[in-house]
């Protein structure tokens, strides 16, 4: 991915295109495709040949994922646990962009996406016009009366971080490389370091500038290969290492990452651990089509002067803004330069976010979005627009907002199951879609059918591909629970189904009376039934008239035939009058399905 710094067209460095051999170097498997055309967004130079990411709904088996991937020629290399996504590896004539839009239309997966990449082109490096004026300008010192962010762990999921530099070293905690999966986090692009200095760098040292967050802890995570560019695959890793690590927030400044599903699931597997994932919007100076989301805070680039940047990508996507030009950080070489761009507008929202948990630790994610979103200074047009999102961070007030605020939740999320609807037939593998929504953020929501668990989904949307062949044949009640990040639960109301996947018919017969007897008095009727698996009913009608049920695979019934008397033509005789009456024996088993047999006898 292409990290969100812009040049400075006074002083720059050309940072050579690297093709496969440095690809390879870098530990990323696969060449370089052409960008797709169909991606609506800045910076993409590519995609990882021969590869796609997907994501099964919850309760897909592998022989069924395996089986959806072998249409395509797929098979499956590597799987994210955490996130339940797996890179698929396609055949050297496939076309990848072709096949992950037939995969994203399939109904058996969430979503299918390429591996996208961006490589950079230009860094600014300009350590004559370094200042740190934007910590006056969101109000950081203001903050730091009541919270500089001490213990929180930030995420820095970038190029690698210069441990050693003088103005960091003191917050470095261990670290990942991903691309190498070793510890060996050392910046090799210099984008990362710069990254780590305005979250987190070291403060009231006497030593260079302090960073937002001056006591919060920075964990390098490098994602990047040696050219500086990164596969959504290697950014979703970053962000599940980071958070099974115990980060609290997480910083991203690569573009194009706001539109990802992949990374998505990643926050989201982020936020259930009680974390935060922060985005920098871009610098394609355009509009995005990128829909808002929940689980990423996307953030555009300010001037001194609280006007927009001109190089700063924007649309409904941007969450909030934060200043991006002219940012005095941390370098990769030991001293200080002067950066610009949204790369470094979002490691000061993300300083931000750990001002506030360090001032309020037991705050939930979506307390901390709405905590510093309605604290943020409004520009642009009143209220949340493309350009500015909320507003301009404002440290300063979103810490006082954060410590203001109630940590307690006893609400349970709200969910329903929204398909299939009440009295459905399910068979095979079925589709079942929950809704679930909580202010503290939903964890988790897991489907029951017969108060038997069936799968646990910890992303939304929530979707599921129950296999019920492995269910019972007959009424099946279905639920769904959903978890908050507190622990609260909330249970659905119950949607009546039918599993109907046996469709044989149970066989009937009849074995009293036989067909054409004639029978008078009391008659003992007698039938049974079978089926390829079980019997849950049968019917005895008399002439239409259902007059007994036996629940099992027989039936015994005393028919009392009754009988027609009428004066004979001669007198002192007596006539009874034979009649015919229709006996009909029905089966059914627990799929719904039904079997008969009819004799038809004489009353005497």
């Amino acid at each position: 991915m292409k990290k969100c710094n812009q040049p400075d067209p006074r002083t720059f460095r050309a940072i050579p295109r690297l093709m496969f051999s440095a690809a390879l170097a870098a530990g990323v498997s696969g060449a370089f495709a052409a960008p797709p055309a169909v991606v609506p967004s800045d910076g993409i130079v590519g995609y990882m040949k021969g590869r796609v990411l997907v994501k099964p709904r919850a309760g897909l088996s592998i022989a069924e994922l395996d089986k959806e991937l072998k249409v395509h020629g797929g098979r499956r290399v590597e799987h994210l646990k955490q996130l339940d996504i797996h890179v698929v590896e396609l055949p050297g004539n496939a076309n990848e962009q072709a096949i992950a839009k037939l995969l994203a239309k399939n109904p058996r997966f969430k979503f299918a996406e390429l591996d996208l990449v961006v490589q950079p082109n230009l860094t600014t490096n300009d350590p004559a016009t370094g200042s740190a004026w934007y910590l006056a300008k969101v109000g950081a010192p203001s903050a730091w009366d009541f919270s500089v962010g001490k213990s929180v762990t930030i995420a820095i999921l970038d190029t690698g971080v210069n441990s050693a530099h003088p103005d960091l070293a003191a917050n470095i905690v261990p670290g990942w490389n991903v691309v190498d999966n070793n510890n060996n986090t050392a910046d090799v692009y210099g984008h990362g370091t710069a990254v780590a200095g305005v979250a987190a760098g070291v403060g009231n040292n006497m030593v260079g500038a302090a960073g937002i967050a001056w006591q919060s802890r920075i964990m390098p995570v490098r994602v990047s290969g040696l050219d500086g560019s990164a596969s959504y695959s290697n950014m979703a890793k970053g962000i599940t290492w980071a958070a099974d690590q115990g980060a609290r927030v997480a910083n991203l400044s690569y573009q194009s990452v706001a539109g990802s599903a992949t990374i998505s699931s990643a926050a989201s597997y982020l936020r259930n651990k009680g974390g935060v994932l922060v985005v920098c919007a871009g610098n394609s100076g355009t509009q995005l089509s990128f829909a808002t989301d929940a689980n990423i805070t996307a953030v555009s680039s300010t001037n001194s002067d609280d006007t927009f940047s001109s190089f700063s990508s924007f649309g409904t996507f941007v969450d909030i803004a934060a200043p991006g030009n002219g940012i005095y950080t941390t370098d990769a070489g030991g001293g200080y330069s002067n950066w610009a761009g949204t790369s470094f507008s979002s490691p000061i929202v993300a300083g931000v976010y750990a001002l506030m948990i360090a001032s309020n630790p037991l705050l939930t994610p979506a307390s901390l979005d709405n905590a510093i979103l309605s604290s943020a200074k409004d520009l642009g047009t009143a209220g949340k627009d493309s350009y500015f999102g909320a507003g301009r961070v404002d440290a300063a007030r979103a810490v006082s907002t954060a410590r203001a605020m109630v940590a307690t939740d006893t609400t349970a999320p709200s969910t329903s199951i929204t398909s299939p609807g009440g009295g459905g037939v399910l068979s095979g593998i079925a589709n079942v879609d929950v809704y679930a929504a909580d202010p503290s953020g939903v964890t988790s929501v897991e489907i029951y059918a017969n108060n038997k668990l069936i799968a646990t989904d910890t992303a939304s949307p929530y979707q599921f591909a129950i296999d019920t062949t492995k269910l019972p044949d007959g009424a099946t009640s279905l639920t769904a629970k959903a978890k908050d990040s507190v622990g609260n639960v909330g249970t659905s109301s119950a949607v009546n189904v039918t599993i109907a996947n046996d469709t044989i018919a149970p066989t009937v017969s009849i074995a009293n009376p036989t067909a054409g007897a004639v029978v008078t008095g009391t008659v003992t009727v007698t039938a049974s039934a079978t089926d390829n698996k079980s019997v849950a009913k049968i019917s005895l009608l008399i002439d239409g008239k259902e007059v007994a049920v036996s629940y099992g695979g027989s039936l015994s019934y005393a028919w009392n035939t009754g009988g027609t008397t009428t004066k004979g033509a001669k007198k002192g005789k007596n006539t009874t009058t034979s009649t015919t009456a229709s006996i009909q024996v029905r089966a059914q088993d627990a799929a719904g399905n039904t079997g008969s047999a009819s004799v038809t006898v004489t009353k005497n």
